[in-house]
């Protein structure tokens, strides 16, 4: 379970200003939903089965965050920095990854139905069959 609620969650973003340093937080299963976390740094946060729906994460850095069943439908994760990511199963249905960095990131699972991949890098595509 997360560390800390949405409400203080929220607090802190107000407190922190722009780029608010949230690197190593548990916020697995947390209800992010619609939050603005822009330019937020979250590496190695663990946002496991975390809402963040239509979460607005432009340029959030989520290196190596654990994002595993993570629901992001309709998020903005427009140059966001994924590298080394896990993704696996996280609902990303309409999201925006606009020149996102998705190197080393883990994939599997994930529905990325209908999601803006333009400019996105490292994405790695399954073999032509």
């Amino acid at each position: 379970m997360a560390e800390i609620t949405r409400k203080e969650l929220v607090l802190a973003l107000v407190a922190a200003g722009p780029n608010p340093r949230l690197m190593g937080l548990d916020l697995s299963g947390l209800d992010m939903s619609g939050l603005a976390l822009h330019r937020a740094n979250l590496a190695r946060s663990n946002l496991t089965r975390a809402n963040l729906t239509m979460a607005n994460l432009f340029e959030a850095n989520l290196t190596g965050a654990n994002l595993t069943g993570a629901n992001l439908t309709r998020a903005d994760l427009e140059g966001a920095y994924l590298r080394g990511a896990n993704l696996a199963g996280a609902i990303l249905v309409d999201s925006i990854l606009t020149e996102a960095n998705l190197t080393e990131a883990i994939l599997d699972g994930a529905d990325l139905s209908r999601a803006n991949l333009d400019g996105v890098r490292g994405l790695r595509r399954p073999a032509a069959g």
